[in-house]
C-alpha cells in the first residue's frame, strides 16, 4: 500500500489538483476543508505520512493547525509543507519555527510537488 498524503485546503480545486498529480505516483490522498476538519479526521481515522497545508482557511487556519498537529506525540515528526498564495519572509519565518518541512507558493508545478513528496516520504 502507498503512502497517504493529507491535504488540508478550503479550495476543492487545489485539493482536486494535489489529488491528480499524486494518485497516479502511488500516493493515496486524504482531504479536509480546513485544520479543525482535518484533526477531526486524524482522532479517528488511519495515519498520515505527511501533510500538506494551506495557510489561509476558515474555521482554522494552517498555522494553529500545524501547532497543534505537532503537539500530538503521534504526529509530531509527521513531515508537514505549507501550499500557500503566501508567500512573505514573516509568514515563512513562522512556519519554519512549527517545523514546516517546506513551503510551495501556488500555483504550483506537478513535478515539484511530486519531488518534495517523495522527498518527505522516503
Amino acid at each position: 500500500m502507498g503512502k497517504t498524503v493529507f491535504c488540508v485546503d478550503d479550495s476543492p480545486s487545489i485539493r482536486m489538483l494535489v489529488r491528480k498529480t499524486l494518485e497516479p505516483q502511488g500516493y493515496q490522498i486524504r482531504e479536509a476543508n480546513n485544520g479543525q476538519e482535518a484533526l477531526d479526521a486524524l482522532s479517528s481515522d488511519a495515519a498520515s505520512d505527511m501533510f500538506i497545508v494551506d495557510v489561509n482557511m476558515p474555521v482554522m487556519g494552517g498555522f494553529d493547525f500545524v501547532k497543534e498537529l505537532k503537539s500530538r506525540a503521534e504526529h509530531s515528526q509527521t513531515p508537514a509543507v505549507f501550499l500557500t498564495t503566501e508567500s512573505g519572509d514573516e509568514k515563512k519565518n513562522i512556519g519554519k519555527d512549527l517545523g514546516v518541512k517546506g513551503w510551495i507558493v501556488k500555483p504550483f508545478e506537478g513535478p515539484q510537488l511530486i519531488k518534495i513528496v517523495d522527498l518527505l516520504t522516503s
